[in-house]
């Protein structure tokens, strides 16, 4: 059974990003393809996209959310 499926490669451990349905300890052959970076230009357009045809007042919202620190900071205990 052949079966293409993406995953992440963290700390030396690849994890599926879908159920494989295998069973423990399960045997298998894996090809794997890493894709082609994007330029920093193709990346910027895409971020770019994101906020294609929002108002001038929800942009300064996300900015005014993007530049509050404490939005992502947990406290300090």
């Amino acid at each position: 059974m052949e079966r293409v499926i993406e995953a992440v490669y963290e700390h030396g451990v690849l994890t599926p990003l879908e159920p494989l349905d295998l069973p423990d300890r399960q045997r298998v052959t894996l090809s794997i393809q890493v894709p082609e970076a994007t330029s920093g230009a193709e990346a910027l357009s895409g971020w770019h996209q994101v906020y294609a045809g929002l108002a001038e007042e929800e942009l300064r919202a996300i900015e005014g959310i993007i530049l509050d620190r404490a939005a992502f900071m947990r406290p300090v205990r």
